[in-house]
């Protein structure tokens, strides 16, 4: 292999993974265009991957062991991820119960001498919601990552407020404050990874 190969191979070894988890499922999803955002504010620095998790299961202890495929599947990302950028919505002044579901199952140990696999992973969290900015879905959120003892990078969270065209046309106006402030949160996550 040449120098240059191998320079291209190590440099691609040490990039850390980041797994974005989108709490809406909605193909038009204002929160999934705000990741594709974030994914372009990481750049060349990480390797970016979004969880595909609409299969996944509520959650209930009968089909806990073992647990479902798509349950499996979703483990195994967020296992293999070195850290989580979670980008949710607002129902309700509140995280929807989608992503709610999927961290439960992420929270359950996944055998008997195995720990849960989002637990004390580095993280970061982003919002699109209606005037409220996402505050109440970020603070109903908050209270489940401490306690599940994920690492948040030191940065504010970057919440973003949609009018009624962004929402009737489902296109999430991109605007240089909003870059800058993803470039920001991008940065301090990559910083936290660093010294974790």
């Amino acid at each position: 292999m040449s120098e240059k190969a191998t320079k291209a191979t190590e440099s691609t070894e040490t990039k850390p993974s980041i797994l974005f988890i989108v709490g809406s499922l909605r193909k038009q999803s204002l929160n999934g265009q705000l990741a594709q955002v974030a994914r372009t504010a990481l750049g060349e620095r990480a390797t970016t991957s979004e969880l595909a998790w609409a299969d996944v299961p509520v959650f209930s202890q009968d089909i806990e062991f073992p647990a479902p495929e798509a349950v499996r599947r979703v483990r195994k990302a967020v296992a293999d991820a070195d850290a989580l950028w979670i980008v949710s919505p607002e129902y309700n002044h509140g995280v929807p119960g989608g992503l709610k579901n999927l961290i439960d199952w992420l929270s359950r140990p996944v055998g008997p001498d195995e720990g849960a696999v989002i637990e004390g992973k580095v993280a970061t969290v982003s919002s699109v919601a209606g005037s409220s900015c996402g505050r109440y879905a970020q603070a109903a959120l908050l209270p489940t990552l401490d306690f599940l003892k994920l690492e948040l990078a030191a940065s504010p969270f970057t919440s973003v407020a949609f009018d009624r065209e962004q929402f009737t046309t489902s296109t999430l106006a991109i605007t240089e404050g909003l870059k800058a402030d993803l470039a920001h949160q991008a940065a301090a996550l990559l910083a936290k990874l660093d010294r974790a």
